[in-house]
């Protein structure tokens, strides 16, 4: 699968924090987004539509909000950002009928799964792709270089001061204070921290030890709920750094990643390019679309720091009018419009023809129980 490099949007202002549960479009909207590419139907569609999950969606998940309703004002659409952890919990016990999440379903998810969907299965579409930057917040430092040792040497600690030795061989031209250095981490059981362990461990492995978790191993630093609540905390301190997706950096510092032989700033083009070169999971369902991202790349192109974010659902659903509103809103997600929108609002990486046309086969499966 292939996904294009797109050109960086422009990023939505970051006045998106707290719970999204905006009222439906009125009749002022309606048929504003009718094209056949926006996944409308000429039938009108009624009832709720409730997902939870990724904070990192909240501005795309705005926009998708704000395009489903002019095509389909009589669905009450709620989205509660809660983090993926929360929000892949609420799927699996019944509470939402979809899912966003920074990270696909694990083995023991995927099973618990089966008893919530039926034998059908679920489905898993990435919908959302979007660089995750390490943030900072230090007096005197416009650019800041890391290599892959050092960041997981300050998130595990055993860095911790800004003139480090370790700091200063990546940075020789700069001029670094004796700060202390506050690793701001989230509280909550994260995709987003899933994405970035994976990425210490599968490329710092031998300082980072931990492996891939959603939830912070380690005690110390500083800890924050959701996306909001990480840049909160690095732009309230000095000497802060976290990690948080790019697009809600606002003005904090954002370094500059080894890869390969060079430093490299995170962007749009650069997580839509290490996304077409990494591979879907093996061993999966059908309509189950989880990729293992290539975290290990030596491209100067890539931007191995990563985050693929899907939305979880059943691919069939008990309630004819249910299955029919998470067809829809799905449909006008992967489509063209959708992903515009989501990266007008986000700055992500719109999916690639590929890809959408893959998560396509998927929504057109979704279907009410007989």
């Amino acid at each position: 699968m292939k996904l294009s490099t797109t050109t960086r949007a422009a990023v939505l202002s970051a006045a998106l924090a707290g719970t999204l549960s905006l009222a439906a479009c009125g009749a002022s909207n309606e048929g504003a987004s009718g094209s056949d590419s926006s996944g409308s139907s000429a039938e009108e569609l009624s009832g709720d539509l409730v997902g939870a999950g990724s904070s990192a969606q909240q501005a795309a998940m705005q926009a998708w909000q704000a395009g489903f309703n002019a095509d389909q004002p009589g669905v009450n659409f709620s989205y509660d950002p809660v983090g993926s952890g929360g929000g892949r919990e609420q799927f699996l016990a019944g509470g939402v009928d979809f899912a966003g999440s920074d990270s696909a379903l694990d083995d023991e998810e995927l099973t618990a799964a089966e008893e919530v969907c039926g034998s059908s299965g679920v489905f898993e579409l990435p919908n959302y792709i979007s660089a995750i930057a390490v943030i900072y917040n230090l007096d005197g430092v416009a650019d800041l270089n890391l290599s892959p040792a050092t960041v997981a040497g300050i998130f595990n600690g055993s860095i911790t001061t800004w003139n480090d030795p370790k700091i200063a061989a990546d940075n020789p031209d700069a001029t670094l204070p004796s700060t202390a250095i506050t690793a701001v981490h989230r509280a909550d059981k994260s995709g987003t921290t899933e994405n970035f362990t994976d990425y210490l461990a599968k490329t710092a492995g031998d300082v980072w030890t931990d492996g891939k978790v959603g939830e912070w191993p380690i005690s110390g630093g500083e800890a924050a709920n959701g996306t909001s609540g990480v840049v909160a905390s690095v732009s309230g301190g000095q000497g802060t750094i976290g990690y948080a997706d790019e697009s809600q950096a606002g003005d904090l510092g954002i370094a500059n990643i080894k890869v390969g032989e060079e430093f490299v700033a995170p962007s749009a083009e650069g997580a839509a390019a290490v996304v077409a070169n990494s591979e879907r999971v093996p061993g999966r369902g059908d309509f189950d679309f989880a990729i293992s991202v290539n975290r290990e790349t030596t491209s100067v192109d890539e931007y191995p720091i990563v985050l693929v974010s899907y939305h979880i659902g059943c691919v069939e659903y008990d309630d004819q009018a249910k299955a029919d509103a998470v067809k829809a809103f799905e449909a006008y997600v992967i489509s063209e419009e959708g992903q515009q929108a989501a990266a007008d609002a986000a700055g992500s990486s719109p999916i690639s023809a590929d890809l959408r046309e893959q998560a396509q086969t998927a929504v057109d499966a979704i279907t009410a129980a007989g």
